[in-house]
């Protein structure tokens, strides 16, 4: 560290730590717990890599990684083209992500999935690996994903980075490295050549950009590269996080003061942090989920008070940190241009779930963001931070609603749906596999699909899972 640092040195070189946990991990360390947990995730995953495939902003970027890509026979999920294994990865880190739909883990504020998911599938598919083999990767990237994140303890948000774009070139190369066999020194020597390219900046909230979609995607295509060149014997930095103009130094500066560095290490490989990962119910912005609830669970209690023209004012209490994300600029906020504002949008998708009782994707269609009914609720909207929120624990929300008779009634959700104890059933997530993927592929080939991934052991050739998602 340099002498201006406030980063406090962690005991253990933490890419070492990471680069021996994953070297050595197999099949047998993988308790069933989190085999299952993990097939569920992945399940989640590729249901929302197919819903993707529907929505406008997938075919311009399709196109663009083909024109752009090598030839090659990874699989890109719901699509007949294939790609080079790195652009295949790219291709379905953006279809993963696109919908912000996909998994989170609260503590860490990182959709760990699609930072490991699009490196393992490609990477499996390149090196005729089992369905096993690609599970042990893909759970070693999701511990270096959520590990990161969570040791810097939002810092990432807090100053302008996508935590999940930062965070998803050093999965993907562990995750790369542990698929083409690398040793412990190579992984280390992975992490380091990905401490270069791992960015994502947020700059895509103040116009509704497409680029956030993009984030996990390039960290995958980065993190491969990054473990091929360490294959080759490409010499990568030491010490990538900790070290002097090291990520955490570099990325959060003062903020580099809270990181706990020592936590990404600990107790690797007996406390499983990917456990704690939650599956979302709602197709926004995590942040907004406990206040999308509450909206819903007061919307029969405004029926009974005269409807929705009974409103006068609505308080929106959620975290402190997440404010400038979806609730500022109020002006921006109220009125949004596309998919991805309204996904970021506490006023619009708390005006929403009043309207509609639900908040879907068909919430996100364009007549939806152009609702005169829904925008005149959202303008009645006051957003506030919540003083007894857990955060990022849970993402809390609470809401209430002042109306024309007098009375104020009010909702409180401490710990958002999906989160915790309140984790979505098996049963909910093949649920929402079925609507996502059943909104563009028939009853038959929806059912085909997942009972491929459902079905799939540890010596199922991960050639015959992917050929079922082309």
């Amino acid at each position: 560290m340099h002498s201006t640092s406030t980063l406090r040195p962690p005991a253990r070189n933490i890419a070492a730590d990471l680069a021996r946990f994953a070297h050595a991990l197999t099949l047998d360390d993988i308790p069933d717990r989190v085999w299952t947990q993990s097939i569920h995730h992945i399940v989640d995953a590729i249901g929302l890599a197919f819903a993707s495939g529907h929505f406008p902003f997938a075919p311009p970027a399709i196109e663009g990684i083909r024109a752009a890509a090598g030839a090659g026979d990874a699989t890109v999920i719901g699509q007949q083209l294939t790609l080079a294994p790195r652009d295949a990865a790219l291709a379905n880190g953006y279809l993963i992500h696109g919908l912000d739909f996909d998994d989170t883990h609260p503590e860490s504020i990182v959709h760990p999935s699609v930072a490991c998911l699009p490196a393992a599938l490609a990477l499996a598919e390149a090196t005729h690996a089992s369905w096993g083999q690609m599970i042990v990767a893909y759970a070693a990237g999701m511990e270096t994903a959520i590990r990161l994140g969570r040791a810097v303890k939002g810092g990432f948000h807090r100053v302008g980075f996508h935590a999940t774009g930062v965070v998803s070139h050093f999965s993907s190369a562990v995750v790369a490295g542990k698929l083409l066999g690398l040793s412990a020194e190579q992984i280390v020597a992975a992490q380091g050549i990905a401490a270069s390219t791992a960015a994502g900046v947020q700059v895509f909230l103040e116009d509704g950009a497409w680029t956030k979609r993009m984030h996990p995607g390039w960290g995958a295509l980065s993190g491969i590269t990054a473990a091929y060149l360490a294959r080759a014997g490409f010499a990568g930095p030491q010490r990538p996080y900790e070290g002097r103009f090291g990520l955490l130094d570099t990325h959060l500066q003062a903020h580099a003061a809270d990181v706990d560095a020592d936590s990404v290490g600990d107790a690797l490989g007996t406390h499983w942090t990917l456990l704690d990962t939650s599956i979302k119910p709602y197709p926004v912005c995590h942040f907004i989920h406990g206040c999308a609830e509450a909206a819903l669970r007061l919307r029969d209690r405004i029926g009974a008070a005269g409807g929705l023209d009974a409103i006068e004012r609505i308080v929106c209490e959620l975290p402190a940190a997440t404010l400038p994300i979806v609730a500022e600029p109020p002006e921006k906020k109220l009125n949004p241009q596309s998919d991805y504002d309204a996904k970021f949008s506490v006023q619009f998708v708390v005006a929403a779930c009043l309207a509609r009782g639900r908040f879907t994707l068909a919430e996100l269609e364009p007549a939806t963001l152009a609702d005169a009914r829904i925008l005149s609720i959202a303008r009645k909207i006051e957003c506030r931070a919540d003083p007894e929120s857990t955060f990022p624990t849970y993402f809390s929300g609470n809401v209430s609603i002042a109306l024309a008779n007098g009375e104020t009634i009010r909702a409180e959700v401490p710990k958002n749906l999906g989160s915790g104890e309140r984790a979505l059933a098996r049963e909910d997530i093949i649920g929402k596999f079925r609507g996502n993927v059943g909104a563009v592929r028939a009853p038959e080939h929806v059912e085909a699909v997942l009972h491929t991934l459902l079905d799939a052991g540890p010596d199922t050739p991960v050639r015959d899972v992917t050929h079922a998602l082309k």
